[in-house]
């Protein structure tokens, strides 16, 4: 499915998330609205616990709103099961987290492979994954286990893996969070030297302010609303 220039890969109208507590209903995200344009990179910045992960998910197809809609790639994920998200997020989405989520049992290969064999969408997943993996300058790492490599390392396994596809839209959650301030500096110019490469709509969250230098626009998540950074 082609989506026209002019379409935004991701639209958030009215969106809305809130979860049932001891005390009542606590409400996360009230009436957040946001469009990503292909090649776009967006920072969202807040505190830990303002939702900026449950926002991420809501526009991955991860978790369903309580209101509003969520649209990634023209199509309304309100509309579709979990298996159809599933369908529509594979090849055209790739995540990078904090903590990595390398498994420890693969090597740097393998973990890079895997997506792409379950995917069943590549015959050559393991030249496709010794080039991502030599992209991001892990050529010597390749048999590499997790607990072998440095965090930075990992984070660039892990980034090896999220574009290997050639994803439409990277979704990252605070990626750096887990890094020493150099290894961190390293993995934003790779992320976005990729973004560059592929045309891919990168959407971090954060809470380093410093980070939204590198993206196009900045928002700032606060009593679960979304306002742009000045």
């Amino acid at each position: 499915m082609n989506i026209p220039a002019a379409t935004p890969v991701i639209e958030a109208r009215r969106l809305r998330k809130q979860v049932t507590g001891p005390e009542g209903d606590l409400v996360i995200l009230q009436d957040v609205n946001l469009e990503v344009y292909a090649g776009e990179a967006l920072a969202i910045l807040g505190a830990s616990g303002t939702g900026k992960s449950t926002l991420l998910g809501l526009l991955a197809g991860l978790d369903t709103p309580s209101g509003g809609s969520a649209h990634l790639f023209g199509k309304d994920l309100g509309s579709l099961d979990e298996d159809g998200r599933a369908a529509l997020r594979a090849n055209r989405v790739g995540f990078v987290f904090q903590s990595f989520q390398l498994l420890p049992s693969l090597t740097a290969l393998e973990n890079v492979m895997l997506p792409l064999e379950l995917n069943g969408s590549d015959r050559r997943a393991e030249q496709t994954a010794r080039e991502s993996l030599v992209r991001v300058g892990l050529t010597e790492r390749t048999r590499h286990y997790p607990h072998q490599l440095s965090g930075g390392e990992q984070q660039r396994v892990a980034i090896a893996r999220a574009f290997a596809p050639q994803p439409q839209v990277l979704f990252a959650d605070e990626p750096t969070g887990n890094l020493d301030p150099g290894s961190g500096r390293r993995v934003i110019k790779l992320l976005f030297s990729l973004r560059d490469e592929h045309a891919t709509a990168l959407v971090m969250v954060t809470h380093d302010p410093e980070l939204t230098a590198w993206c196009d626009r900045g928002y700032r998540l606060s009593a679960g609303r979304l306002e742009p950074v000045e």
